[in-house]
């Protein structure tokens, strides 16, 4: 009997390598829990992998192949689509990104990616990459508005983002560049393709200020939690952690301005941004 086909790195790479772990686990007659034993996971990671909300690493496809006997199969398509656009410590974050039904971020010092209007991104990665060339930088910006289109499909996840205030009064860029930022955040709200929040000063300290977070949700799988710090990132999928960032969240939105208030305020203050440009 022929094994399964190799898969079309450009076809959902990773929802297709679930669908194929999941028939193969099921043929040889495992639970996902059975499954994860040997490979010290849980079966609900199992189930994210067949999901295709978590990546499958190297060293998990070639234990797969091993316990399932599917003949090196897991191992050439894990490592043909482990090639990824973004750096390594947001790689399966951003994969998981795609396919999430609801995205709900907090956002303590920079505008989220999903929601930067093009020079503020280029400030940003020229700001973070004093020595990359022009080419470089003006790539990493490509991709991260190719991103952006998440919200712009048919199926575009739900997106709910609460910005610290400091987010509105760093000067990233420039006075100009600030504006042009904080305007494209609103026209982005009144599109319907994303709910906003201010956390203005006013509202003291929070469970949140270690750092950034993002919350995930799917259709088939468990949420996700994504934590960010200065070129690292970790993806947690521990439910009793989750539900403590998710609890994190839940209060940051009450202690914020309503989504209107919120809008307001970003607009006057990306006029404020305009009026100091053009001063002499």
């Amino acid at each position: 009997m022929p094994g399964p086909k190799d898969l079309d790195p450009s076809s959902s790479p990773r929802a297709l390598l679930g669908a194929e772990l999941r028939h193969a686990r099921e043929r040889a007659g495992l639970s996902q829990e059975e499954l994860g034993t040997p490979l010290f996971v849980s079966g609900s990671f199992i189930g994210q992998l067949e999901a295709g909300t978590r990546r499958m690493h190297l060293e998990y496809a070639r234990q797969i192949d091993e316990l399932l006997g599917t003949d090196g199969f897991f191992e050439r398509n894990c490592a043909a689509i482990a090639k990824s656009k973004y750096p390594d410590h947001f790689a399966e974050a951003a994969e998981a990104e795609s396919i999430a039904t609801a995205i709900r971020e907090y956002a303590p010092l920079l505008i989220p990616g999903l929601l930067q209007a093009p020079e503020y991104a280029r400030a940003i990665f020229r700001d973070g990459r004093p020595r990359a060339t022009d080419e470089a930088i003006g790539e990493l910006v490509a991709t991260r508005l190719e991103r952006a289109h998440l919200l712009t499909g048919p199926t575009s996840p739900l997106l709910w983002a609460i910005l610290d205030e400091a987010v509105l009064r760093r000067k990233v860029g420039g006075p100009a560049v600030m504006s042009e930022a904080l305007r494209h955040v609103v026209a982005v709200a009144h599109k319907c393709r994303a709910v906003i929040q201010v956390l203005p000063f006013e509202a003291g300290g929070h469970m949140a200020m270690g750092g950034s977070l993002k919350l995930m949700e799917f259709e088939n799988a468990p949420p996700l939690a994504y934590l960010e710090g200065f070129r690292i990132g970790r993806l947690e999928d521990d439910p009793a952690s989750v539900t403590e960032y998710q609890l994190a969240y839940d209060l940051l939105g009450a202690s914020a301005l309503s989504p209107r208030e919120s809008l307001a305020l970003i607009e006057a203050v990306a006029e404020d941004y305009a009026h100091e440009e053009q001063q002499p």
